[in-house]
């Protein structure tokens, strides 16, 4: 039974990541983003598969970081000179995060990229990694480190909306889930930038509506998410140059 069972789990695995690669790959932007001149940034979103179902590991950021200390987020940080692409910014940023070694990542694609508030282009790399992996968290950076279930990003237990204000002055809203992990006994915040990608990725495997307002066409997925982030940067580039 043991052998028959863990050949079952291997296969259904194989399967799980199939079909969540066939999804992903069609939304793949590659590098169609990467000439818009903002400075850049990237963010790897780390799946795995636990118990039959898609996982997502997530960190907590430093209380001694000076921008967002205590926040959760994915691994990433600002572009260097020495990275090839987002990819390879993602990946450095992983290793040095959380002690992921960069070929024990299976990239898939890049999704549509994100601004965040110090206006850098932000692009969200999806990679598989092994459920075995364990984490090793620079205490410089990284305070915590978890996983969760990625349908809680289209299927929450505990979901509000919160007004903020766009690098460009209009008034929006934006996603804040909070997710308890029963096992660690501990409450994780999940919003902004980070909720967004999330959110965006979950919509893309299970192609399914949320028990939430979005602000997508969900039959055309991606080119109104395109179109989404193209508004988003012709805002921005709008109030840039009028402050000229």
């Amino acid at each position: 039974l043991g052998v028959s069972r863990r050949s079952f789990l291997f296969a259904s695995r194989k399967s799980i990541k199939e079909k969540a690669r066939l999804r992903l790959r069609e939304f793949d932007v590659g590098d169609k983003f990467s000439r818009l001149p903002l400075p850049k940034a990237s963010v790897l979103l780390p799946l795995m598969v636990r118990e039959g179902e898609l996982h997502l590991l997530l960190t907590v950021r430093s209380m001694q970081l000076r921008r967002s200390p205590g926040e959760v987020c994915f691994p990433g940080g600002k572009s260097e000179a020495t990275d090839k692409d987002e990819i390879d910014t993602a990946l450095r940023e992983a290793k040095e995060e959380v002690g992921l070694q960069p070929d024990k990542v299976e990239v898939i694609c890049r999704l549509v990229p994100g601004i965040d508030k110090m206006n850098h282009l932000v692009t969200p790399v999806i990679g598989f990694i092994e459920d075995t992996f364990q984490a090793i968290p620079n205490p410089e950076e990284v305070s915590d480190v978890f996983v969760m279930p990625l349908e809680y990003f289209v299927k929450p237990l505990n979901y509000k909306t919160l007004p903020y204000k766009t690098s460009s002055g209009y008034l929006s809203w934006m996603h804040c889930f909070t997710y308890d992990d029963h096992e660690r006994k501990m409450s994780f915040k999940i919003w902004g930038l980070t909720a967004h990608f999330a959110v965006f990725l979950a919509l893309v495997i299970f192609g399914k509506r949320p028990t939430f307002e979005v602000d997508y066409d969900l039959d055309n997925l991606l080119s109104s998410s395109e179109n989404k982030f193209m508004d988003l940067y012709a805002s921005l580039y709008e109030r840039k140059k009028s402050n000229l």
